[in-house]
Protein backbone atom coordinates (compact mmCIF):
# COMPACT_ATOMS: atom_id res chain seq x y z
CA UNK A 1 0.00 0.00 0.00
CA UNK A 2 1.59 3.26 -1.10
CA UNK A 3 0.68 6.28 1.06
CA UNK A 4 1.08 8.91 -1.69
CA UNK A 5 0.23 7.43 -5.08
CA UNK A 6 0.39 4.28 -7.15
CA UNK A 7 1.75 3.86 -10.64
CA UNK A 8 -1.12 3.20 -13.03
CA UNK A 9 -1.07 0.39 -15.57
CA UNK A 10 -3.60 2.34 -17.66
CA UNK A 11 -3.86 6.08 -17.95
CA UNK A 12 -6.04 9.00 -16.94
CA UNK A 13 -7.16 11.95 -19.04
CA UNK A 14 -8.69 15.24 -17.88
CA UNK A 15 -11.06 17.13 -20.17
CA UNK A 16 -13.59 19.94 -20.08
CA UNK A 17 -17.02 19.67 -21.72
CA UNK A 18 -18.64 22.93 -22.81
CA UNK A 19 -22.29 22.16 -22.04
CA UNK A 20 -25.03 23.82 -24.02
CA UNK A 21 -27.77 22.61 -21.67
CA UNK A 22 -26.03 23.89 -18.52
CA UNK A 23 -25.33 27.31 -20.03
CA UNK A 24 -27.44 29.88 -18.18
CA UNK A 25 -28.51 27.43 -15.46
CA UNK A 26 -30.59 28.92 -12.61
CA UNK A 27 -27.77 28.89 -10.04
CA UNK A 28 -25.18 30.43 -12.32
CA UNK A 29 -22.98 27.36 -11.96
CA UNK A 30 -20.26 26.77 -14.59
CA UNK A 31 -21.39 25.37 -17.92
CA UNK A 32 -17.84 24.19 -18.63
CA UNK A 33 -17.52 20.96 -16.70
CA UNK A 34 -14.55 18.68 -15.98
CA UNK A 35 -14.74 15.11 -17.21
CA UNK A 36 -12.17 12.48 -16.27
CA UNK A 37 -11.65 9.47 -18.53
CA UNK A 38 -9.76 6.41 -17.28
CA UNK A 39 -8.37 4.15 -19.99
CA UNK A 40 -7.56 0.51 -19.20
CA UNK A 41 -4.15 -1.09 -19.63
CA UNK A 42 -3.50 -1.91 -23.27
CA UNK A 43 -5.79 0.76 -24.70
CA UNK A 44 -2.95 2.29 -26.73
CA UNK A 45 -1.54 -1.08 -27.81
CA UNK A 46 -4.62 -2.33 -29.70
CA UNK A 47 -5.85 0.58 -31.83
CA UNK A 48 -8.65 -1.45 -33.41
CA UNK A 49 -10.16 -2.68 -30.15
CA UNK A 50 -13.32 -1.12 -28.73
CA UNK A 51 -14.40 -1.18 -25.10
CA UNK A 52 -17.51 -1.07 -22.91
CA UNK A 53 -17.87 2.11 -20.86
CA UNK A 54 -19.10 2.81 -17.34
CA UNK A 55 -20.15 6.31 -16.30
CA UNK A 56 -19.43 6.96 -12.62
CA UNK A 57 -21.49 9.40 -10.53
CA UNK A 58 -20.54 10.93 -7.18
CA UNK A 59 -22.41 11.34 -3.92
CA UNK A 60 -23.83 14.59 -2.61
CA UNK A 61 -21.20 17.37 -2.19
CA UNK A 62 -18.84 15.31 -4.34
CA UNK A 63 -16.75 16.89 -7.07
CA UNK A 64 -14.28 15.26 -9.44
CA UNK A 65 -11.03 16.21 -7.70
CA UNK A 66 -12.26 14.27 -4.67
CA UNK A 67 -11.82 10.98 -6.53
CA UNK A 68 -8.12 11.32 -5.70
CA UNK A 69 -8.60 11.97 -1.97
CA UNK A 70 -6.36 9.64 0.02
CA UNK A 71 -7.05 8.26 3.48
CA UNK A 72 -4.55 6.29 5.57
CA UNK A 73 -4.19 2.67 4.45
CA UNK A 74 -6.77 3.13 1.70
CA UNK A 75 -6.48 3.81 -2.02
CA UNK A 76 -8.79 6.01 -4.08
CA UNK A 77 -11.12 4.36 -6.55
CA UNK A 78 -9.19 5.20 -9.76
CA UNK A 79 -6.20 3.25 -8.40
CA UNK A 80 -8.40 0.38 -7.21
CA UNK A 81 -10.06 0.18 -10.63
CA UNK A 82 -6.73 0.28 -12.44
CA UNK A 83 -5.41 -2.54 -10.26
CA UNK A 84 -8.53 -4.62 -10.98
CA UNK A 85 -7.84 -4.25 -14.69
CA UNK A 86 -4.12 -4.96 -14.31
CA UNK A 87 -4.75 -8.14 -12.31
CA UNK A 88 -7.33 -9.38 -14.80
CA UNK A 89 -10.15 -9.30 -12.23
CA UNK A 90 -12.13 -6.92 -14.45
CA UNK A 91 -12.40 -6.98 -18.21
CA UNK A 92 -10.97 -3.79 -19.74
CA UNK A 93 -13.46 -0.93 -19.75
CA UNK A 94 -13.40 2.82 -20.19
CA UNK A 95 -14.41 4.63 -16.98
CA UNK A 96 -15.94 8.11 -17.29
CA UNK A 97 -16.16 10.28 -14.16
CA UNK A 98 -19.04 12.74 -14.49
CA UNK A 99 -19.39 16.07 -12.68
CA UNK A 100 -22.83 17.29 -11.59
CA UNK A 101 -21.85 19.76 -8.88
CA UNK A 102 -24.16 22.67 -8.08
CA UNK A 103 -24.07 25.56 -5.62
CA UNK A 104 -26.29 23.40 -3.41
CA UNK A 105 -23.73 20.58 -3.46
CA UNK A 106 -25.35 18.34 -6.07
CA UNK A 107 -28.13 17.85 -8.57
CA UNK A 108 -29.29 14.24 -8.02
CA UNK A 109 -28.47 13.89 -11.75
CA UNK A 110 -31.96 15.10 -12.63
CA UNK A 111 -33.32 17.93 -14.75
CA UNK A 112 -34.74 20.63 -12.48
CA UNK A 113 -35.91 24.20 -13.10
CA UNK A 114 -34.22 25.14 -9.80
CA UNK A 115 -30.74 23.79 -10.57
CA UNK A 116 -30.31 22.87 -14.23
CA UNK A 117 -30.57 20.04 -16.73
CA UNK A 118 -28.06 17.57 -15.32
CA UNK A 119 -29.86 14.44 -16.51
CA UNK A 120 -29.85 15.81 -20.05
CA UNK A 121 -26.21 16.85 -19.64
CA UNK A 122 -25.18 13.32 -18.72
CA UNK A 123 -27.27 11.50 -21.29
CA UNK A 124 -27.29 13.79 -24.32
CA UNK A 125 -23.95 15.55 -23.98
CA UNK A 126 -21.43 13.51 -21.99
CA UNK A 127 -22.30 10.10 -23.47
CA UNK A 128 -22.03 11.17 -27.14
CA UNK A 129 -18.96 13.29 -26.30
CA UNK A 130 -17.19 10.19 -24.99
CA UNK A 131 -18.32 7.99 -27.87
CA UNK A 132 -16.99 10.55 -30.37
CA UNK A 133 -13.51 10.71 -28.77
CA UNK A 134 -12.82 7.21 -27.48
CA UNK A 135 -13.06 3.70 -28.86
CA UNK A 136 -16.21 2.71 -27.03
CA UNK A 137 -18.67 0.03 -27.96
CA UNK A 138 -21.23 2.74 -28.51
CA UNK A 139 -24.49 0.99 -27.66
CA UNK A 140 -26.57 0.48 -24.54
CA UNK A 141 -25.63 -3.20 -24.21
CA UNK A 142 -22.03 -2.15 -23.56
CA UNK A 143 -22.67 0.91 -21.41
CA UNK A 144 -23.29 1.09 -17.64
CA UNK A 145 -23.83 3.78 -15.02
CA UNK A 146 -22.72 3.45 -11.41
CA UNK A 147 -22.38 5.46 -8.23
CA UNK A 148 -22.58 5.66 -4.46
CA UNK A 149 -25.13 7.46 -2.28
CA UNK A 150 -26.60 10.24 -4.44
CA UNK A 151 -24.50 8.80 -7.25
CA UNK A 152 -26.15 5.43 -6.66
CA UNK A 153 -29.48 7.22 -6.80
CA UNK A 154 -28.42 8.73 -10.12
CA UNK A 155 -27.46 5.30 -11.42
CA UNK A 156 -30.84 3.78 -10.53
CA UNK A 157 -33.02 6.51 -11.95
CA UNK A 158 -30.86 7.16 -15.04
CA UNK A 159 -31.03 3.51 -16.04
CA UNK A 160 -34.81 3.49 -15.60
CA UNK A 161 -35.29 6.76 -17.48
CA UNK A 162 -32.84 6.04 -20.32
CA UNK A 163 -32.65 2.30 -21.03
CA UNK A 164 -31.88 3.24 -24.62
CA UNK A 165 -28.47 4.47 -23.40
CA UNK A 166 -27.63 2.25 -20.42
CA UNK A 167 -27.91 -1.52 -20.27
CA UNK A 168 -26.53 -2.09 -16.76
CA UNK A 169 -26.00 -0.24 -13.51
CA UNK A 170 -24.51 -0.46 -10.04
CA UNK A 171 -25.75 1.33 -6.95
CA UNK A 172 -23.76 1.42 -3.70
CA UNK A 173 -25.88 2.65 -0.77
CA UNK A 174 -27.98 4.65 -3.22
CA UNK A 175 -30.71 6.99 -1.95
CA UNK A 176 -33.89 4.92 -1.93
CA UNK A 177 -36.96 4.23 0.20
CA UNK A 178 -37.43 7.90 1.01
CA UNK A 179 -39.91 7.18 3.81
CA UNK A 180 -37.02 5.62 5.72
CA UNK A 181 -33.89 7.45 4.57
CA UNK A 182 -35.21 11.04 4.37
CA UNK A 183 -38.40 11.56 6.32
CA UNK A 184 -36.94 11.16 9.82
CA UNK A 185 -34.56 14.07 9.26
CA UNK A 186 -37.29 16.64 8.59
CA UNK A 187 -38.05 17.57 12.24
CA UNK A 188 -34.32 17.98 12.92
CA UNK A 189 -33.91 20.27 9.93
CA UNK A 190 -37.03 22.26 10.86
CA UNK A 191 -35.69 22.71 14.43
CA UNK A 192 -32.32 23.98 13.19
CA UNK A 193 -34.03 26.39 10.83
CA UNK A 194 -36.25 27.65 13.66
CA UNK A 195 -33.53 28.00 16.28
CA UNK A 196 -30.64 29.23 14.13
CA UNK A 197 -32.18 30.94 11.09
CA UNK A 198 -35.63 32.21 12.16
CA UNK A 199 -37.25 29.34 10.30
CA UNK A 200 -36.04 30.67 6.96
CA UNK A 201 -34.07 28.78 4.35
CA UNK A 202 -33.42 32.12 2.66
CA UNK A 203 -31.67 33.32 5.83
CA UNK A 204 -29.68 30.08 6.06
CA UNK A 205 -28.56 30.24 2.41
CA UNK A 206 -27.52 33.89 2.77
CA UNK A 207 -25.49 33.05 5.89
CA UNK A 208 -23.99 29.96 4.28
CA UNK A 209 -22.78 31.90 1.25
CA UNK A 210 -21.27 34.69 3.35
CA UNK A 211 -19.26 32.57 5.79
CA UNK A 212 -15.49 32.42 5.73
CA UNK A 213 -15.26 29.42 8.08
CA UNK A 214 -15.76 25.88 6.71
CA UNK A 215 -19.37 24.69 6.95
CA UNK A 216 -20.34 22.49 9.87
CA UNK A 217 -21.97 19.09 9.48
CA UNK A 218 -25.27 20.73 10.46
CA UNK A 219 -24.82 23.29 7.68
CA UNK A 220 -24.20 20.56 5.13
CA UNK A 221 -27.29 18.64 6.26
CA UNK A 222 -29.45 21.76 5.88
CA UNK A 223 -27.99 22.44 2.45
CA UNK A 224 -28.44 18.83 1.37
CA UNK A 225 -32.14 18.74 2.22
CA UNK A 226 -32.67 21.97 0.32
CA UNK A 227 -30.73 20.55 -2.62
CA UNK A 228 -32.97 17.51 -2.63
CA UNK A 229 -36.04 19.74 -2.62
CA UNK A 230 -34.57 21.70 -5.53
CA UNK A 231 -34.22 18.42 -7.43
CA UNK A 232 -37.53 16.79 -6.50
CA UNK A 233 -40.07 19.54 -5.81
CA UNK A 234 -39.34 22.72 -7.72
CA UNK A 235 -41.92 24.52 -9.85
CA UNK A 236 -41.27 25.49 -13.45
CA UNK A 237 -40.37 29.02 -12.35
CA UNK A 238 -37.66 27.61 -10.06
CA UNK A 239 -39.58 27.99 -6.80
CA UNK A 240 -38.39 25.29 -4.37
CA UNK A 241 -41.00 23.66 -2.12
CA UNK A 242 -39.94 21.95 1.09
CA UNK A 243 -41.68 18.65 1.92
CA UNK A 244 -42.28 19.68 5.55
CA UNK A 245 -43.76 22.62 7.41
CA UNK A 246 -42.35 24.79 10.22
CA UNK A 247 -43.16 22.05 12.73
CA UNK A 248 -41.34 19.36 10.76
CA UNK A 249 -44.58 17.68 9.65
CA UNK A 250 -44.75 16.33 6.11
CA UNK A 251 -46.71 18.34 3.55
CA UNK A 252 -48.50 15.57 1.64
CA UNK A 253 -48.70 17.21 -1.79
CA UNK A 254 -44.97 18.04 -1.81
CA UNK A 255 -43.99 14.71 -0.32
CA UNK A 256 -45.80 12.95 -3.13
CA UNK A 257 -43.55 14.78 -5.58
CA UNK A 258 -40.52 13.43 -3.71
CA UNK A 259 -41.93 9.93 -3.65
CA UNK A 260 -42.47 10.00 -7.41
CA UNK A 261 -38.65 10.27 -7.65
CA UNK A 262 -37.97 7.48 -5.12
CA UNK A 263 -36.24 4.60 -6.98
CA UNK A 264 -38.26 2.06 -4.97
CA UNK A 265 -41.53 3.68 -6.04
CA UNK A 266 -40.34 4.07 -9.63
CA UNK A 267 -39.23 0.43 -9.85
CA UNK A 268 -42.64 -0.65 -8.56
CA UNK A 269 -44.46 1.08 -11.43
CA UNK A 270 -45.25 -0.93 -14.58
CA UNK A 271 -43.98 1.91 -16.77
CA UNK A 272 -40.40 1.16 -15.65
CA UNK A 273 -40.59 -2.64 -15.64
CA UNK A 274 -39.57 -2.90 -19.28
CA UNK A 275 -36.50 -0.75 -18.68
CA UNK A 276 -35.45 -2.86 -15.71
CA UNK A 277 -36.07 -6.14 -17.52
CA UNK A 278 -33.89 -4.91 -20.38
CA UNK A 279 -30.84 -4.57 -18.10
CA UNK A 280 -28.00 -7.01 -18.64
CA UNK A 281 -26.80 -6.64 -15.06
CA UNK A 282 -27.87 -4.85 -11.86
CA UNK A 283 -25.61 -4.54 -8.80
CA UNK A 284 -27.20 -3.40 -5.51
CA UNK A 285 -25.32 -3.21 -2.22
CA UNK A 286 -25.05 -1.24 1.02
CA UNK A 287 -23.47 -1.44 4.43
CA UNK A 288 -25.68 -3.12 7.03
CA UNK A 289 -24.99 -0.28 9.48
CA UNK A 290 -25.62 2.56 7.05
CA UNK A 291 -26.33 5.72 9.05
CA UNK A 292 -29.04 6.79 6.60
CA UNK A 293 -30.68 3.33 6.58
CA UNK A 294 -29.86 2.87 2.93
CA UNK A 295 -29.44 -0.85 3.58
CA UNK A 296 -33.22 -0.91 3.87
CA UNK A 297 -33.44 1.16 0.69
CA UNK A 298 -31.19 -1.32 -1.11
CA UNK A 299 -33.30 -4.27 0.01
CA UNK A 300 -36.55 -2.55 -0.93
CA UNK A 301 -35.17 -1.61 -4.33
CA UNK A 302 -34.02 -5.21 -4.89
CA UNK A 303 -37.51 -6.44 -4.03
CA UNK A 304 -39.10 -3.95 -6.43
CA UNK A 305 -36.68 -4.91 -9.22
CA UNK A 306 -37.40 -8.61 -8.81
CA UNK A 307 -41.11 -7.86 -8.48
CA UNK A 308 -40.97 -6.15 -11.86
CA UNK A 309 -39.85 -9.37 -13.50
CA UNK A 310 -36.05 -9.02 -13.63
CA UNK A 311 -34.51 -12.52 -13.53
CA UNK A 312 -32.72 -13.06 -10.19
CA UNK A 313 -29.54 -14.22 -11.90
CA UNK A 314 -29.10 -10.73 -13.38
CA UNK A 315 -29.19 -9.06 -9.95
CA UNK A 316 -26.35 -9.03 -7.45
CA UNK A 317 -27.57 -7.99 -4.01
CA UNK A 318 -25.42 -7.80 -0.91
CA UNK A 319 -25.44 -6.22 2.53
CA UNK A 320 -21.93 -6.09 3.96
CA UNK A 321 -20.59 -5.07 7.40
CA UNK A 322 -20.05 -1.30 7.17
CA UNK A 323 -21.64 2.11 7.55
CA UNK A 324 -22.12 4.69 4.82
CA UNK A 325 -18.51 5.82 4.49
CA UNK A 326 -15.25 4.06 3.69
CA UNK A 327 -16.75 1.63 1.19
CA UNK A 328 -14.75 2.55 -1.90
CA UNK A 329 -13.33 -0.99 -1.93
CA UNK A 330 -16.80 -2.10 -3.09
CA UNK A 331 -16.64 -0.12 -6.33
CA UNK A 332 -14.09 -2.34 -8.15
CA UNK A 333 -16.08 -5.43 -7.13
CA UNK A 334 -19.10 -4.06 -8.97
CA UNK A 335 -16.89 -2.87 -11.82
CA UNK A 336 -15.53 -6.38 -12.33
CA UNK A 337 -18.99 -7.97 -12.11
CA UNK A 338 -20.41 -5.54 -14.65
CA UNK A 339 -17.42 -5.84 -16.95
CA UNK A 340 -17.87 -9.58 -17.44
CA UNK A 341 -21.52 -9.10 -18.32
CA UNK A 342 -20.98 -6.17 -20.67
CA UNK A 343 -18.27 -7.98 -22.62
CA UNK A 344 -20.12 -11.31 -22.88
Amino acid sequence: MLPWSAELAGRFEHHVVDSAVLRGNPLGDPHERPVYVQLPPGYDDEPARRYPAVFVLQGYTGHLAMWWNRSPFRQPYPELADAAFARGEAEPMIIVYVDAWTAYGGSQFLDSPATGRYHTYLCDEVVPWVDARYRTLADRDHRAVSGKSSGGYGAMVTAMLRPDLFGAFATHAGDALFDVCHRASFPLVARRLRDEHDGSYEAFLAAFRSRTLPPSNDDVELLEVYGYAAAYSADEDGTVHLPFDANGAVIPAVWERWLSRDPVVMASLPQYHGALRSMRAIWIDAGNRDEYYLDFGAAAFRDAVLGGGVPPELVHFELFPAGHGGIEYRYPLALAWLSHRLTA
